[in-house]
């Protein structure tokens, strides 16, 4: 059996900056979280179909680990990748909560990506990975890149590594969950008539906790998507601790111990 982590990770801030060719293109810090991870697991297996465990609400062509094996297969065209999958299934220990703004599908498809790469000997670069990682979803290339912490601009495929400081952080999980699709929806229509993205393009080149503090008048302002979450969702601000910090499309809230 092969194994690799798959980490979770927060926004410490995220900022859309625009729309286009359907989709959003924002500005944020990503920080992987290193307490909390699922483990994608390669197990031995005769399978007829590449075959999937662990998670049973998600129907497999939308499993974003299946689009990167379709993605990895499509640009590779590599029989080895085809024949390892007949061999093994992937089997997923699941800890990050879905729906919960913290990129579990995504880190899982990424990960799945560098640990197929590697025992598939496919020799691409980590670049043309996390390409491959950006046709998935928007936050994947991040968890390909694996760093600490970055900046991720564009649809998400702009990832720079930042130097962060090491900080601890406390989430607090509600028991409503977001769906991202109905929260950048929300937002559209409400609130991208009236961002300002050029006021927190000095925020990439500060730390988290400068961040932080700059905007602790008014926390909701480090991410552009609490509106629209607490709109779609309003008994979501009924649950969320007072001063916390909103990761993502949603619905963890976090603070630094």
């Amino acid at each position: 059996m092969y194994s690799i982590k798959s980490y979770a990770k927060i926004n410490s801030f995220l900022k859309i900056t625009g729309r286009k060719d359907g989709y959003h293109t924002l500005i944020s810090r990503f920080i992987k979280l290193k307490n909390l991870y699922d483990v994608v697991h390669f197990v031995p297996c005769e399978c007829t179909e590449f075959t999937i465990e662990g998670i049973t609400n998600v129907e497999k062509k939308e499993n974003t680990i299946y689009k990167a094996f379709v993605e990895l297969g499509r640009y590779t065209g590599d029989l080895d990748l085809m024949n390892f999958f007949h061999k093994h299934k992937v089997v997923i220990e699941k800890n990050i909560p879905m729906q919960s703004g913290l990129g579990g599908g995504s880190s899982n498809a990424g990960a799945f990506l560098r640990l197929a790469h590697e025992l598939c000997d496919l020799k691409l670069s980590k670049d043309e990975l996390a390409s491959i990682g950006s046709n998935i979803g928007a936050d994947v290339a991040f968890f390909v890149y694996d760093y600490d912490a970055a900046n991720v601009t564009g649809f998400g495929e702009i990832v720079e590594p930042f130097e962060e400081d090491t900080l601890d952080f406390e989430l607090f999980f509600p028991k409503i969950r977001c769906d991202t699709k109905r929260v950048y929806r929300i937002f559209e229509e409400n609130f991208l008539a009236n961002i300002e993205p050029q006021k927190y393009i000095h925020w990439m080149h500060m730390k988290t906790k400068d961040i932080i503090e700059e905007a602790k008048s008014d926390p909701k302002k480090l991410n552009d998507l609490y509106k629209a979450a607490l709109k779609a969702y309003p008994p979501l601000e009924d649950e969320a601790p007072k001063n916390w910090l909103f990761s993502g499309s949603g619905s963890t809230f976090f603070t630094i111990k």
